[in-house]
């Protein structure tokens, strides 16, 4: 009695779906010839937060820096320490960016208002959301919501508090300072990104949350090789504004591939 081909052919058509399948995950996990990540950037479907608090006097002592009065130059002579750069949707490797949302990506005007006392500039808030929080899965005001409330969960070091005149530290004491500041905190929570060169400057940290707020391991984009190399690194002083005396200034880093 001739054998029936029907399991034949369900074992081959079983097969093809399996093997486009694996075409399919292997075509999102792709990366280009340039490193880029080319897979489709989806609201909510990543794998952590890096929280990026800047060190703002670095940015204030930059040529481009010259006329940012709201931060640099303010006529109430406040001056800014760290300061909430953005909450990064990260994947392990790489990270999505101007994700779709169901509606326009616009910041309203009162939650810009709300975010610059520790995100001193209009233009970064709106950024910020575009390219990174419509990826959150968030919307507008939960995305900034979430920002400062872990923004105003990490505790500052005394060191970096208000310091009077620039100090050197290694990018490792950088970390154990936050951690002793921070017992919630481990060395792989935190990542230091700096300038480059022997003793360049202190650019940011950034610190890696869950989804749900709570501390967890740094990825590949957070690799020490990639943010700071530099053996020690000058901390500009608080109460600077374009330039410090006995550091010389150094290019903006770009620590990670384009731009944040």
């Amino acid at each position: 009695m001739p054998m029936s081909s029907r399991p034949i052919r369900t074992a081959l058509l079983a097969g093809a779906a399996a093997l486009l399948t694996a075409g399919a995950a292997w075509a999102q996990l792709r990366w280009d010839d340039s490193g880029r990540d080319t897979r489709e950037h989806v609201a909510g479907k990543f794998d952590y937060y890096a929280l990026v608090l800047s060190w703002s006097p670095t940015h204030c002592s930059l040529p481009e820096a010259a006329d940012d009065d709201f931060q640099c130059n303010r006529s109430d002579g406040k001056r800014y320490a760290f300061v909430l750069h953005g909450l990064w949707p990260q994947y392990t490797k790489g990270w999505p960016q101007d994700c779709r949302t169901p509606r326009r990506p616009f910041v309203p005007d009162a939650v810009i208002s709300g975010m610059l006392d520790i995100m001193p500039s209009r233009g970064l808030v709106i950024h910020e959301y575009r390219k990174h929080g419509t990826c959150s899965g968030l919307d507008v005001q939960g995305y900034f919501q979430l920002s400062r409330q872990l923004f105003t969960s990490i505790r500052i070091p005394a060191d970096f508090v208000n310091p009077f005149e620039t100090q050197y530290f290694e990018p490792r004491d950088v970390k154990r300072a936050f951690v002793a500041a921070n017992p919630g905190l481990r060395p792989e929570h935190i990542a230091v990104a700096c300038g480059r060169g022997n003793r360049a400057r202190l650019s940011e940290i950034r610190i890696c949350f869950s989804k749900d707020g709570k501390p967890i391991a740094c990825g590949q984009n957070e690799a020490e090789r990639k943010l700071c190399s530099a053996s020690e690194i000058a901390v500009p002083p608080v109460r600077s504004t374009r330039r410090e005396e006995g550091v010389q200034a150094t290019p903006r880093p770009s620590p990670l591939p384009g731009p944040r």
